[in-house]
């Protein structure tokens, strides 16, 4: 089920998370190549009118493939974690085991997510005329040659700044509605 919700997720949110890479990259470019958005759904337009309603959906395989991966690796490793601090490590299952398995797991899914995030965003940021006929086994064989394997965790601690404290609210706030609706059901 969670690699499910992550891929249709990502599906569904493609068209943000391009526009949201172009406007984040527009600055860098030389100011001929910029895309110069006035605000959201000025880009939205734009994207449609000029490169048609495809390019809302540019980089959707690397971008469900994220969605999977993230999805999957904060459940999975949530659960493995906890049951660690609990078993092993001899915590109780309270707010402090909740928040160290949150906080592992959101280390697990920003290392797991990392090299498809740099693949996404770099397909999402190209312009149509970079992209063109260029495969991603094609952009990766480019990306190694430039910059080596480190190429892969590029970006990896603002990924985690943004990806850790939302896998910690998520579980935080799972674990204490667990808490509840077991309260309100016993009752």
């Amino acid at each position: 089920m969670a690699c499910t919700s992550g891929f249709l997720g990502g599906i569904a949110g493609n068209p943000a998370d391009v526009l949201n890479v172009r406007m984040q990259s527009d600055a860098a470019l030389p100011p001929h190549q910029r895309r110069n958005y006035k605000h959201a759904i000025d880009g939205l337009i734009r994207m449609t009118r000029s490169e048609g309603p495809a390019s809302l959906f540019r980089g959707v395989w690397p971008n469900s493939t994220r969605a999977v991966l993230m999805t999957a690796s904060q459940l999975a490793s949530y659960d493995t974690f906890k049951r660690i601090c609990i078993d092993k490590a001899g915590m109780k299952d309270n707010l402090a085991t909740h928040f160290t398995a949150s906080f592992l797991a959101g280390f697990v899914a920003t290392t797991v997510c990392s090299p498809v995030d740099v693949i996404k965003t770099r397909v999402m940021s190209a312009s149509p005329a970079e992209s063109q006929g260029q495969s991603i086994l094609g952009l990766l064989r480019d990306i190694y040659r430039k910059e080596g394997l480190a190429w892969a965790f590029r970006g990896w601690v603002p990924s985690f700044i943004r990806l850790g404290p939302h896998t910690i609210a998520t579980f935080l706030f799972l674990e204490e509605h667990k808490k509840l609706y077991r309260k309100i059901t016993s009752a």
